[in-house]
C-alpha cells in the first residue's frame, strides 16, 4: 500500500497572501502620488471594498476590469476582486480602441473600475459593460462594512491578461490562484528576483501589463514595500522618487533605464539605495548594462511572457562561473539565464524533436508548469501553441549544458539570408553598442539575391550619426562579415508596442516597399 504523506491541504490562493499583507507585514508601506498608507491600512480598504464591490453586483466567477495606471488603488483591487471570487482582468490602457473594445467583450467583463482622469478616453470606446470611477468606488467602499473573503477552490481562476496584440487580436491568458501563489514564491527565491522585506521595490512596469509582472502579489509575500510612480514615467520624476523615497529595487523595460541614464550619470540625484534594476520585455543592451555597472546599480535580466504569469527566468551567474572577471560575468548576465526553480524548459526543432543542451544548437524554447499556460481563454484555433502541456514561446534560443539558455531572436524576427539565420537581437546589440547609437531595430527586408537582408533603424545619440560604411566599419571583428547590414535608416523614434517593446511588424510595413539587390 501506498504511504501518504500526512500534511495540511490548505488552498493555494490570492487569499493567503493577503492574510500575510494584512497581519504579518501590516507595517509595510505603499507610496503613490496621493500619499502613504500600510498594508494593514490597505488590508482593510481591500475588505471594505469587497462589499462595494458586491453592492454593484459582482459575483463569484464574474470578470472585472481595470483601466488603470500604477497605484495604491490599483494595487489594492488586485486583492479585493479576487477576494469576492471574480476575476480581475487588467486592460491595457494602451491597446488601440478596437482592440480595447474587443479584450473586454471577449472577456465577458461585467464591470469596468477606471482611473478618474482617463473616463474621457473610457467615455469614447463604446464599451459593453458599465463603468465606475476608482474614487466613486472608494467612496463606496469607504462608507460600507468591512466584507468577508469568499471561499475559493486554489484551481479557479482569479486573473486574466491579454497578450499585446502584436499579431492580431489579443489572447486571453487565465490565471489560477493556485499559479499566483506559486508564481509569487517562486518569485521572491534568492536565485529569482531575490526579493525580501527589506525591500522598496518601484514597480515602473505597468499593473496593466502582464499582471505588473506578479510584483503586486510577490512583493507583499514577503513584506516588501511598494512605490509607484503613476502615469509619470519621465526620467525627472523616477529620480526624485528614488531619492527621496529611497527605492531599492525597481523593474521596467529597457528604454525606461536608457531614459533615465544621463540623469543617474550626471550625479544630480542621490541613486545611492538604488541596488537593482529588473529588467524584462527586451534584452538589455550591453552598453546599457556597462553603465549601470559603473553606477553601482545591478541590472537583473528577467524574461517571460504573459502566459507564463509572467516571470520564468533570470540572468543570474551559476556556480560555474565563479572564476570569470566582471567583464566575463556582464557577458553572462546579458544572456537569458536559467529557468526558474518549478518550471522546465527545452528547445525543440521545427518537427518537434527534442535538441541537445550543447550550447551551439538552435531551437524553439518551449516550458510548463505550475504557472504557465495550457491554453488561450476561449481560442481552440490557437492551441497548436501548446502540446502535451508545453508552452511553443516562438523564442529562439540555444541551451548550455546545465540549462542556463540564450534567447537568439523571435522566431518570427530571424532574418533568412542565403540560407543562414541572423540574430536581429544580437546584431541590435552590436550596433548599440556604437557611442553615437542610441537605439536600434534590425528587421530582414527582401533580397533578389539573398532571400532577405538586415536593414538597421536607428536612433542617433550626441548628436551624430555614423554612416552605413562608418557602421559596419564599426561592427568588424564584432559580427559575421554576412549580418553586416545593407540598409542604414535613421529615425527620430523607433516604433514600439503597447508594452514598450520595439514593434517590428510596423517596422516592416513601413519598409515593405524596399527591395535589395
Amino acid at each position: 500500500m501506498t504511504l501518504k504523506g500526512l500534511m495540511g491541504r490548505q488552498p493555494l490562493t490570492v487569499h493567503t497572501i493577503f492574510e500575510r499583507l494584512r497581519t504579518v507585514h501590516g507595517d509595510g508601506e505603499v507610496v503613490d502620488a496621493c500619499g502613504r498608507t500600510t498594508y494593514a491600512e490597505l488590508a482593510e480598504r481591500v475588505l471594505r471594498t469587497l462589499t462595494a464591490l458586491r453592492e454593484l453586483g459582482v459575483q463569484p466567477g464574474d470578470r472585472v476590469a481595470t483601466f488603470a495606471n500604477n497605484s495604491a488603488e490599483h494595487l489594492l483591487l488586485y486583492y479585493a476582486v479576487p477576494l469576492t471570487g471574480a476575476v480581475l482582468h487588467m486592460v491595457n490602457i494602451r491597446l488601440y480602441d478596437d482592440q480595447v473594445r474587443y479584450v473586454v467583450e471577449h472577456a465577458g467583463d461585467m464591470l469596468l473600475i477606471a482611473d478618474d482622469d482617463l473616463l474621457a478616453q473610457v467615455g469614447q470606446l463604446d464599451l459593453p459593460c458599465p463603468t465606475i470611477s476608482m474614487s466613486d468606488l472608494a467612496t463606496r467602499a469607504a462608507g460600507s462594512a468591512p466584507g468577508i473573503p469568499s471561499e475559493v477552490d486554489e484551481d479557479d481562476a482569479c486573473g486574466i491578461c491579454y497578450t499585446s496584440g502584436t499579431t492580431g487580436m489579443p489572447k486571453g491568458v487565465v490565471y489560477s490562484h493556485r499559479a499566483t501563489y506559486l508564481h509569487a514564491m517562486a518569485a521572491c527565491m534568492v536565485d529569482h528576483l531575490g526579493l525580501s522585506q527589506h525591500e522598496r521595490i518601484m514597480p515602473v512596469v505597468p499593473l496593466f501589463h502582464a499582471c505588473g509582472w506578479g510584483l503586486p502579489y510577490a512583493a507583499p509575500f514577503t513584506g516588501a514595500e511598494l512605490v509607484f510612480a503613476g502615469a509619470d514615467t519621465s526620467p525627472a520624476n523616477l529620480a526624485r522618487i528614488i531619492e527621496t523615497e529611497r527605492v531599492t529595487w525597481a523593474a521596467g523595460v529597457p528604454t525606461i533605464w536608457t531614459q533615465l541614464l544621463p540623469l543617474v550619470e550626471s550625479g544630480a540625484h542621490d541613486f545611492s539605495s538604488l541596488r537593482t534594476i529588473g529588467v524584462g520585455g527586451a534584452a538589455t543592451p550591453r552598453p546599457l548594462m556597462e553603465a549601470y555597472d559603473r553606477a553601482g546599480i545591478e541590472i537583473l535580466q528577467i524574461w517571460g511572457m504573459t502566459e507564463t504569469t509572467p516571470l520564468a527566468c533570470t540572468s543570474r551567474p551559476r556556480r560555474r562561473h565563479g572564476g570569470l572577471d566582471a567583464a566575463g560575468l556582464r557577458e553572462v548576465r546579458l544572456r537569458t539565464g536559467t529557468i526558474f526553480a518549478g518550471l522546465e524548459a527545452r528547445i525543440t526543432a521545427a518537427d518537434g524533436t527534442v535538441l541537445p543542451w550543447d550550447g551551439i544548437t538552435v531551437g524553439e524554447l518551449e516550458c510548463r508548469g505550475p504557472w504557465v499556460a495550457t491554453a488561450y481563454y476561449d481560442e481552440p484555433a490557437l492551441d497548436e501553441k501548446f502540446h502535451d502541456g508545453w508552452l511553443r514561446t516562438g523564442d529562439m534560443a540555444v541551451m548550455e549544458h546545465d540549462g542556463y539558455f540564450r534567447i537568439v531572436d523571435r522566431s518570427k524576427d530571424l532574418v533568412k539570408s542565403g540560407g543562414e539565420w541572423i540574430s536581429s537581437l544580437e546584431l541590435e546589440a552590436a550596433i548599440m553598442a556604437h557611442p553615437d547609437i542610441r537605439e536600434a531595430a534590425v528587421v530582414g527586408v527582401r533580397s533578389k539575391r539573398w532571400d532577405e537582408r538586415p536593414v538597421a533603424v536607428v536612433v542617433p545619440a550626441n548628436g551624430h550619426t555614423p554612416s552605413l560604411v562608418q557602421l559596419r566599419e564599426f561592427l568588424t571583428h564584432r559580427v559575421a562579415k554576412w549580418w553586416m547590414p545593407d540598409e542604414l535608416i535613421v529615425v527620430d523614434e523607433v516604433p514600439r508596442t503597447s508594452v514598450g517593446k520595439f514593434d517590428k511588424k510596423a517596422i516592416r510595413e513601413q519598409l515593405s516597399h524596399l527591395e535589395l539587390p
